[in-house]
Order: C-alpha cells, then structure tokens, then sequence
C-alpha cells in the first residue's frame, strides 16, 4: 500500500472508493441475509476505518489529512451552530424508530465509521491528491464524485427511489462542497467526520416525509454557510 501511494496519491485515493464502495455494498449484502440491519457492514467499515487510521499514524500523515484539532477558532465556523442545524436535519420532522434495538446500533456505528471512511477518502485522499494541481479543481471533483457515490443506494438493494436517490445526490454533492470548505480552510478533518457521522445515525431516527420546501431550506442554509466560511475563514497556506 505503501508504494501505490508513494507511486501516486490519486491512484491511491481511486483504489481506496473502489474498495470502500465495494465492500459496503457487499456487507450490506451480507447484513440482510443474516437478518440483522448493518451488522455486517458495520464490521467492515470498522475494520476499514481503524486499518486507515493506524496505517496513517505509522506514516506520521495523521495532520497532512487533516486528523487534527482545528486551525481556526470556533467562532470563525459561527461556533458551527449552521453545521449542527444541518447536521440535524433528519430529526427536524420529528423522531421515530425503523430499526429493533441491536439494528440500531449496528446502523449507528456503521455510519459513524461511514462518516469517518468518506470524509477520510474523498476530502481527504482524493483532494488532497487533486489539490496539488488545482485547489478548486479538487474542491468539483470531490464534492461531484462524493455526490455521485450515492447512485450506489440504487443498486445495493437499500429500496430507495428514483426520485428520492437524486435528492440525496443533489444535497451530497452540496455538502461535499460544504466540508471541503471546512476541511481546507479550517485545517481538520474532524469537524468534517462528526457532522458526516451524526447525520448519516440520525437517519435511523427519521420520522420521513420530507417536503420541497423543508429541502429548500435546508439546500439554502448549507450554501449560505458555505459562502459565509469561504468569506471568513483565513485562507490556506497553498491559496
């Protein structure tokens, strides 16, 4: 692994999507034929998520990926009170239950790993590789491709609809932009990786029936935020 990333970071990021997209696709497989709602995936991202983590710090690439306190003060992000009202959003409609007790739990640590696997390889293996040549180049490519990922939901056997598919595609690919933003600007991923998490579990507790008008909300508010931050933030050291 060591020499496909020396040889080239972006043939590395590409083969991490592949081995990510994958194997959740597989293990979600896997999970509903042993009944039991995320219990093998969540295995799988943990695995994925905790071989990344250490294989980093063996290269002292912790920071360079932005596994790091931030470099900016909460109160240039707002005090990240828009990113947690983002982060929220599931539960805006109010709360109910689709899982028993243990699917529960499973889906809730399968999306933290989830939050942490795909903030790791898109913001942070994929523009980090593209950043090299082209900061706002990366910053499409990430939050497109991160976006587009999602078209995966309608071929894994998840149920999702057409219609509904391409709404989670069009938001992902805004928050893709949004996280990038933090990421780069703000020098840490983690912001990035707790936001991805907790939204992704809070879904476990969605009541649904989202309307037009709470996505168009929700859509403005995460463009506004992500116009204020690249207004506000300090400029990074590579701009």
């Amino acid at each position: 692994m060591k020499k496909l990333y020396d040889k080239s970071e972006l043939a590395f990021a590409l083969v991490w999507i592949g081995i990510y997209c994958v194997g959740m696709s597989v293990f979600d497989e896997l999970s509903r034929a042993l009944g039991v709602e995320s219990c093998a995936s969540m295995v799988f991202g943990a695995a994925a998520g905790l071989f990344l983590y250490f294989w980093l710090k063996k290269q002292g690439r912790l920071e360079y990926f932005g596994l790091c306190r931030p470099t900016a003060t909460a109160k240039a992000f707002l005090y990240y009170l828009p990113l947690i009202a983002i982060t929220l959003q599931n539960i805006w409609g109010g709360v109910a239950m689709h899982y028993d007790a243990v699917g529960t739990l499973c889906f809730i640590v399968k999306m933290l790993c989830v939050g942490f696997l795909e903030e790791l390889i898109f913001r942070g293996f994929l523009f980090k590789a593209m950043a090299k040549d082209s900061v706002k180049w990366a910053a499409l490519v990430s939050g497109v491709t991160f976006g587009l990922g999602h078209i995966i939901n309608l071929l894994n056997g998840s149920g999702m609809s057409l219609g509904d598919n391409l709404v989670q595609i069009f938001f992902a690919v805004l928050m893709g932009f949004l996280y990038v933003v933090i990421f780069y600007r703000g020098g840490s991923l983690l912001p990035c990786i707790i936001s991805h998490g907790v939204l992704n579990s809070l879904s476990a507790f969605s009541k649904g029936g989202e309307s037009y008008f709470r996505l168009v909300i929700l859509c403005a508010l995460v463009v506004a935020y992500t116009a204020v931050l690249l207004r506000t933030l300090p400029k990074s050291r590579e701009e």
